[in-house]
């Protein structure tokens, strides 16, 4: 049986679930989790308002596509959920951003959808839905999520997470332009610019091997691969403001993590025993967005990965997601994280969704794996 953890206190598998659920019905009082017994705060949250140029659509999406294919248009799916900082961080950084506002206007219909929300949808077939429901079938882990439909209503463009303008401007052409009948996302964004020199920026628990293989051995650990770039700025962000939060950074040494540059023509040996370039490797696991982390469990299947700009709290979120086998037991990485935060704050800690430090202290959970 693989361990689950917790940031914040060192529980048993059974016992952490036990207390998450009776956290979650109101029979456990916060005292019982731990010496605080003074409710932390929730931070961080940032409302937005939906740009007002996003369609009124009646959300029979058969309608929308045909409306937009007869205007050359294609539809725009935005998935949002309120007080979440990335949205407000994509309406307010990107679509307020002149240009990016006008080549949504000029190619895409934009609609806006809660993932909570109980408005009625029609899809694409004639399915009834709810928003919320919608949401689940498409498995939405992160917002915001935004869906690119062609004019069939096929999705031939998802981003799972904030994109800052300029790659988002990258993004938006490859949708709008139908760059998908050339070549896949992860090799036009990789290279729609040459890569920088450079070395990449690199941790102490970073193993040094390009074995990825030999790092699956069914002994109940995880692999976490980052996958990052030279000169990639977020990547600088991930490593000096993330990684270096030491609630986070404890976490991260649970896993065997190796680090791969996108653009490297040094051989890689996958999780399933394949030889090819780290460069190819990362192109056939669709990676467009550095930094990215994907993450395997012990028999070398995907269980999770990162793909978009992440502060402290969900960049936390996603190793304790998978540490505690979450993705089993909580398909939902939003609702996780929600009883995660929830669990946090009982204890008597602050949750900041859109800080860099941890507001509780890093307790021992062991050292990085050889």
């Amino acid at each position: 049986m693989r361990t689950r953890y917790l940031a914040s206190r060192s529980f048993s598998p059974a016992a952490t679930l036990t207390a998450l659920l009776l956290l979650l019905l109101g029979l456990m009082p916060p005292s019982v989790m731990g010496q605080q017994t003074s409710e932390g705060r929730y931070l961080g949250a940032r409302e937005s308002e939906i740009p007002e140029w996003f369609k009124e659509s009646f959300l029979d999406f058969e309608e929308d596509v045909a409306e937009a294919r007869d205007n050359g248009r294609r539809v725009l799916l935005y998935f949002y959920q309120n007080g979440c900082p990335y949205c407000a961080k994509l309406v307010e950084e990107n679509f307020q951003d002149p240009k990016i506002r006008d080549y949504v206007q000029s190619r895409f219909d934009g609609i806006a959808l809660n993932m909570w929300g109980d408005r009625e949808i029609v899809s694409i077939g004639g399915r009834d839905y709810t928003e919320k429901s919608f949401a689940e079938a498409l498995k939405v882990q992160y917002t915001p999520t935004l869906l690119f439909l062609d004019e069939q209503g096929r999705v031939v463009l998802r981003l799972n997470g904030y994109y800052p303008p300029a790659k988002l401007r990258k993004a938006l052409r490859f949708a709008g332009e139908g760059k998908e009948k050339e070549t896949t996302f992860a090799n036009y964004m990789l290279d729609s610019e040459a890569p920088r020199s450079g070395s990449l920026i690199g941790e102490d628990f970073f193993l040094d091997t390009r074995d990825l293989k030999s790092l699956i051995r069914g002994d109940g650990r995880y692999l976490a691969v980052y996958f990052e770039a030279p000169g990639c700025d977020d990547c600088a962000v991930m490593h000096q403001r993330v990684l270096s939060d030491a609630p986070t950074r404890a976490l991260a040494k649970q896993m065997r993590s190796v680090q791969l540059n996108v653009y490297a023509e040094e051989p890689v040996t996958t999780v399933d025993g394949r030889r090819m370039t780290a460069r190819d490797y990362a192109r056939e696991l669709g990676i467009a967005y550095t930094p990215s982390v994907v993450f395997f469990d012990d028999t070398g299947k995907e269980v999770h990965r990162i793909e978009g700009f992440l502060k402290t709290f969900h960049f936390q979120s996603s190793l304790a997601y998978v540490l505690e086998q979450g993705y089993d037991t909580q398909p939902s990485f939003q609702r996780y994280i929600s009883a995660r935060g929830e669990m946090l704050r009982a204890q008597g800690y602050d949750t900041d969704i859109w800080g860099y430090e941890s507001a509780f202290p890093a307790e021992a959970q062991g050292k990085a794996i050889d």
